[in-house]
């Protein structure tokens, strides 16, 4: 049992050493700041089953971190959800297959309501429709399922996490977030304690 689960962390921690790194981060980021940052829009994080529940996290995380950000369930977006997107927010698409349906949809509706709103996708298939018509497209390097049925999302999705923390941290530092700043944001808990722990020392 001891061996196997060193195999699987083997097997999560090249995946993540394998994820093509290039020009594509820097246009996401630069993507989200113009729109964000500059224009006064938000990100809009989107994604379907394991997938809906990474980009979930990266909603969060961006927002406690500078870059108002929200997740909006594609499925529900087509029940009335979808006025939640304004003129200058981006969208930041996440599926593995760059198949899924819904997100499929969103895309087409989204552009109905505010033509030519850009979107960002991370996705496993950089040859997909998602991919084709995204404004930057981050590739996961497609890596083999841990899974032992080669089914179940789970190298894909530790791949997606650790694509989604180094956009994170990569904003965070392009805007200058300080713990000042996050202690505004995150009050609460032992990281609301020690942001503001840091900006007394910081004497910010």
């Amino acid at each position: 049992m001891l061996d196997s689960i060193h195999e699987i962390f083997q097997h999560e921690a090249e995946a993540i050493s394998r994820i093509p790194i290039d020009e594509n981060f820097e246009k996401a980021i630069e993507l989200i700041y113009d729109r964000v940052h500059l224009k006064g829009g938000k990100l809009v994080v989107c994604g379907m089953g394991k997938a809906g529940i990474i980009a979930q996290s990266m909603a969060t995380t961006f927002s406690s971190t500078g870059t108002p950000a929200l997740f909006l369930h594609p499925s529900e977006a087509q029940h009335g959800d979808l006025g939640v997107l304004s003129s200058n927010d981006i969208l930041l698409l996440v599926s593995n297959s760059g198949k899924t349906r819904e997100i499929l949809e969103l895309i087409d509706l989204a552009g109905n309501l505010y033509p030519g709103v850009p979107f960002i996708t991370i996705t496993g298939n950089c040859r997909s429709v998602i991919a084709k018509y995204a404004s930057a497209c981050i590739y996961t390097g497609n890596p083999q399922e841990v899974c032992p049925l080669g089914l179940t999302p789970s190298t894909s999705t530790t791949v997606m996490t650790v694509i989604g923390d180094a956009l994170v941290v990569s904003m965070m530092k392009k805007i200058g977030f300080t713990s000042a700043d996050y202690a505004k944001r995150h009050h609460g808990g032992y990281l609301g304690h020690m942001s503001r722990k840091k900006s007394r020392k910081a004497g910010l």
